[in-house]
């Protein structure tokens, strides 16, 4: 096990190594002018001059890079000129938001789509099993600003017409402005990920029970007398969520780096909703701090995908 989570820990080290050298390269030596590209439009000679002494971009390449990947492993993601303020200051208040709309999000999906995947399975052609279908091929088909809009549409516009104001329209109100209303202004973006996300968890977990349930260790179980409720939830559901654990570590390290549209359509100021804003100011020290933190999470949450094998499969052998 411990020489597993070392081999794991290397080889996400490698790639965060590879990220950077891509990073640097795109940023910092493809483009002609690195200083100008840095400091954006309407950057004065004397901007330029300071970015070009501050980065170090007069020395070797090598040099620059050691640098750049010293101060990002030390936490220093870089200064960004157009709001004259440190990139991990911006990050520090996107991240939040961020992190309140994927957890959140991520306990809708996971309970709606494993419970479904469960019935489905359990339930094979009946009409429990074909309304889940329905259900799943929906909403994996619906853009999630399209339904993101209709929630808005419906659930804010209409009702505030009709006198219930239990919705607002967007935007963010933080946890000192109290629970309530924080709850109030994450639950349609909750809504918008998680139906979307569920559908394909409910396919993936259907898939995956089914298979599960055919092997010869739940006959042998079944065999024994054990109560049917424990033979699904306590053998074959375990074994079953191990392809579902996988992705939820993919799609929760992507979320937590930065969900866009979701974000753009609700006009919540996070990771996303800044990489955004970044790329349309051309603010390129935003990006790189957003790109670079966005890999450490993918990175991260397939290390603890990986561990979290041994746990529900006794099948998998970590070595």
């Amino acid at each position: 096990m411990f020489r597993f989570l070392i081999l794991r820990i290397l080889q996400g080290i490698l790639v965060l190594w590879l990220i950077t050298v891509a990073v640097f390269a795109l940023f910092f030596v493809v483009p002609s002018n690195v200083a100008r590209t840095l400091a954006g439009r309407q950057a004065t000679p004397r901007t330029i001059h300071l970015i070009n002494h501050r980065l170090g971009l007069d020395q070797p390449i090598l040099k620059q890079y050691w640098d750049f990947i010293s101060k990002a492993f030390h936490g220093d993601l870089g200064y960004d000129y157009y709001h004259q303020i440190p990139v991990t200051h911006i990050m520090a208040q996107a991240l939040p938001i961020t992190l309140s709309l994927a957890i959140g999000a991520a306990v809708i999906w996971m309970a709606l789509g494993v419970f479904n995947g469960v019935v489905s399975a359990i339930h094979p052609r009946s009409v429990a099993d074909r309304s889940m279908t329905v259900f799943a091929l929906f909403f994996y088909s619906m853009p999630s600003f399209f339904l993101g809009l209709m929630l808005l549409f419906f659930l804010y516009y209409k009702l505030t017409l009709a006198g219930y104001k239990w919705f607002p329209a967007g935007g963010y109100a933080p946890l000192s402005q109290g629970v309530g209303q924080w709850f109030l202004h994450m639950v349609l973006p909750w809504l918008t990920l998680a139906l979307v996300l569920a559908a394909t968890y409910t396919r993936l977990t259907r898939s995956s029970m089914l298979d599960v349930l055919g092997e010869d260790y739940i006959k042998t179980a079944r065999s024994k007398g054990l109560n049917e409720r424990r033979v699904t939830y306590r053998h074959a559901l375990r074994s079953a969520l191990t392809p579902v654990v996988t992705q939820f570590g993919i799609d929760l390290g992507q979320l937590i780096g930065g969900v866009v549209i979701t974000e753009t359509v609700f006009s919540l100021p996070g990771l996303g909703k800044t990489a955004i804003d970044a790329i349309t100011q051309q603010d390129l020290p935003v990006i790189i701090g957003i790109v670079l933190f966005a890999s450490a999470c993918v990175v991260v949450a397939n290390i603890l995908v990986d561990l979290l094998y041994a746990f529900l499969d006794p099948r998998v052998r970590l070595s």
